[in-house]
């Protein structure tokens, strides 16, 4: 049986405790880009019980995700963002969800992030993750931004990292072993990255800075 909101966020409130958890619940996380570090980002965000999750991506499930991202086999050829948006309904039945399938660029920026306090960039094309990343620092740096370079490989966990680099700019990963130097994804180096970008944005809200 599905429990109710308020037991749900009770339960919440007595694991991270009140006042931070208020503050987990008033916040809104954009997730742009939605494949191995995307998908894990979200789930990580919604069992913390961030109040609402953006989910961009206008890319469709297929059969090579499966290995490292939150996606079921029946949920082939869906959006990822729809698929994703069925699977947080699970996990968290009262989080706030919106799935938009668009490809983000400096053009449709500002509008699609106009409601996020914090947004975490998990793209797998260079190019777009420096489009997004300007984007951000030029046109809205208010906001904060969780971005990843380097999870690919069997390299050790021990390697990815968080890095702050300037107030509201943080970097995770190992900043070396990306996909383009030919090395395969595995879900488990992923979703450590995931699981920093995630960590980060928790943190954020709960004021506690990297150095």
């Amino acid at each position: 049986m599905t429990p109710t909101k308020a037991q749900m966020e009770q339960a919440l409130s007595e694991r991270h405790g009140k006042e931070l958890q208020k503050r987990f619940s008033s916040a809104s996380v954009a997730v742009c880009g939605l494949g191995g570090l995307g998908s894990n980002i979200a789930v990580c965000l919604a069992r913390a019980g961030i109040g609402k999750l953006i989910l961009i991506d206008f890319d469709r499930v297929d059969v090579a995700n499966l290995n490292r991202q939150q996606y079921k086999a029946g949920q082939i050829g869906r959006y990822k963002a729809d698929a994703l948006k069925e699977n947080l309904r699970e996990i968290a039945p009262y989080l706030a969800l919106e799935a938009r399938m668009a490809r983000i660029d400096e053009t449709n920026a500002d509008a699609l992030l106009r409601d996020a306090d914090i947004i975490c960039e998990a793209f797998d094309d260079a190019e777009c993750k420096a489009a997004l990343i300007n984007a951000v620092l030029v046109k809205m740096p208010e906001k904060y931004l969780i971005a990843a370079s380097g999870m690919a490989g069997l390299s050790s966990a021990n390697s990815i990292q968080t890095k702050r680099v300037t107030k509201r700019l943080y970097l995770c990963g190992d900043g070396a072993n990306g996909t383009e130097c030919g090395l395969s994804l595995f879900s488990s180096r992923v979703m450590l990255c995931a699981a920093h970008q995630a960590h980060m944005a928790l943190r954020i809200l709960a004021e506690e800075w990297e150095p």
